[in-house]
């Protein structure tokens, strides 16, 4: 097992300094979640790759904002969208704001998630159709909205090779069980197969379609995982690269899926982990 037991400092651990390449220039992205934690990681690189990005949130207009200040430094345009992943008419309306105001949309990323944590016999109803709604009828909708207008548009070949391309943000627990997170590890499994079952239906459309699979990432959502030395030491027993994940090292996976780098890349999941999904008997936050 890896020697290192205490977390490192936050910041990716890998990759250089090097400016980024502007491989997504004039294209048009959309992140949901974007405010924080791995959606915001994704934002900043695509913006940083030189996508004119639409920053998706539900709350923390602040946040929002900041994001929207970091990918204008890098040169791409940003608009900030309040809207609610889960329901249809916020979604529409984000949709059309983005192409009305950006011309189209290229590239969505639909990484909105939430957790409502419980044993399957104290677990409400209200807690399971919330998870739902946002890990996976919220990818339904936006995936929905942004195929709507890739049709309409079809191949523009001076600014990508497909029509558009969708990036479904799963979870290793799309194959980890995870015992007190059933409303989770369902959503994550529905993501998985919506995605492969999109990917088939519209490749022939020059649409692609896959998906990323973060495992322990540095974020809010999974702080209990890796804030304490003990934590962390105990983390390290399921990841053997040794490390935790950074919001980055899912944004460069990012970048290169919606880049035309990866064009012959349909319907694939990439998991991005450290190696976790090597232990699938364990489970842990993702």
């Amino acid at each position: 097992m890896p020697s290192n037991t205490s977390a490192p400092a936050g910041g990716s651990s890998a990759g250089g300094s090097a400016a980024p390449r502007k491989v997504l220039q004039g294209q048009k992205a959309l992140v949901t979640g974007a405010n924080s934690g791995i959606g915001r990681g994704v934002a900043l690189a695509l913006g940083a790759a030189g996508a004119d990005v639409v920053v998706n949130y539900i709350q923390g207009d602040e946040a929002a904002n900041e994001v929207a200040a970091g990918i204008e430094a890098a040169g791409s345009r940003a608009l900030t969208h309040r809207a609610d992943v889960s329901n249809e008419s916020q979604v529409e309306q984000m949709f059309a704001r983005a192409v009305g105001e950006l011309g189209t949309i290229d590239i969505l990323v639909a990484n909105a998630g939430l957790q409502r944590d419980s044993p399957i016999n104290a677990m409400t109803l209200e807690q399971w159709n919330t998870v739902i709604g946002v890990n996976l009828t919220g990818q339904f909708l936006c995936a929905r909205a942004a195929v709507r207008e890739f049709l309409r548009r079809g191949v523009v070949r001076s600014v990508s090779l497909a029509a558009g391309k969708i990036i479904c943000m799963s979870s290793v627990h799309q194959m980890i069980p995870w015992a007190g997170h059933a409303n989770y590890a369902a959503s994550k499994g529905g993501i998985m197969m919506m995605m492969e079952s999109l990917a088939q239906e519209l490749a022939p459309r020059h649409i692609r379609v896959n998906g990323i699979a973060p495992g322990a990432i540095r974020t809010p959502i999974n702080r209990r995982a890796w804030e304490t030395p003990e934590a962390y030491a105990s983390l390290m027993t399921l990841i053997p690269y040794g490390r935790i994940g950074e919001p980055n090292d899912i944004a460069r996976a990012a970048v290169w899926l919606a880049s035309d780098e990866s064009d012959y890349v349909v319907g694939a999941t990439l998991f991005v982990d450290g190696g976790m999904t090597l232990f699938p008997g364990f489970a842990t936050g993702g």
